[in-house]
């Protein structure tokens, strides 16, 4: 593990702080969220020390919050966090050889520790931003859940600092990177009628699971333009 840290430069170690101060700031925003919603303020430390996935963490309080039942929030959670399928396949030979490092390597899988780790050169390189932007970001992102929801209990009405509205601008921030992509701008708008159609007939929740089916309108034109590609060639 030494030799991790001795292999970050200069500039790829200040990209990786500049990343774990904003994934602080958006930790703080999910604890005071989450207590100041009526969640006891232990859930949110242990929902950020298990499951250590921030869409995941705020669609569950989002849906519970709302009035919808913990297992469809539990169920759509799931399915955000599919994605980390294809990263493992993406990122394995970072993770080492032991079982135990393997199980630590693959909870901090996320979206910001696979995208430093492809970004790198080499093996060596790609193993040390892995590693580095892993642990920082989890102590980073634990620490801001701690701060907020402590802050959260001072907190009586959440409209105060307009924090209702920080859950649903945090996963949009999320997702407006990856829709630079055709195949998932169009899962999206799809996803987005289905939940607006459903939401006045079905109880809290099951439209956001309900609107999941938008990737598969996703997966068909990916597949669509791929085939197009290929006919050109």
């Amino acid at each position: 593990m030494r030799s991790i840290w001795r292999t970050l430069d200069r500039d790829l170690a200040r990209d990786i702080g500049l990343v774990c101060v904003a994934d602080g700031v958006v930790g703080v925003s999910f604890g005071a969220i989450a207590v100041s919603s009526g969640f006891p303020l232990w859930l949110p430390m242990l929902l950020s020390l298990v499951v250590f996935a921030g869409a995941a963490q705020f669609m569950f309080i989002g849906i519970v919050a709302s009035g919808g039942n913990p297992v469809a929030a539990v169920l759509a959670g799931l399915l955000v966090n599919t994605r980390h399928v294809p990263f493992g396949f993406a990122v394995g030979d970072v993770l080492g050889g032991g079982w135990a490092r393997r199980i630590a390597g693959s909870h901090l899988m996320i979206d910001e520790t696979v995208a430093f780790a492809l970004a790198q050169r080499d093996t060596e390189r790609r193993r040390a931003a892995y590693w580095a932007c892993g642990v920082g970001l989890f102590l980073s992102w634990n620490v801001g859940v701690v701060l907020g929801a402590f802050g959260g209990t001072a907190v009586s009405d959440t409209a105060v600092l307009g924090l209702d509205a920080a859950f649903p601008a945090v996963l949009l921030a999320l997702l407006l990177p990856s829709l630079r992509e055709p195949a998932t701008r169009r899962a999206a708008l799809v996803g987005v009628a289905i939940a607006l159609v459903t939401a006045p007939f079905l109880p809290a929740g099951l439209p956001v699971l309900l609107a999941l089916a938008g990737v598969l309108a996703g997966l068909g034109s990916g597949g669509r333009t791929k085939r197009t590609e290929v006919a050109g060639r």
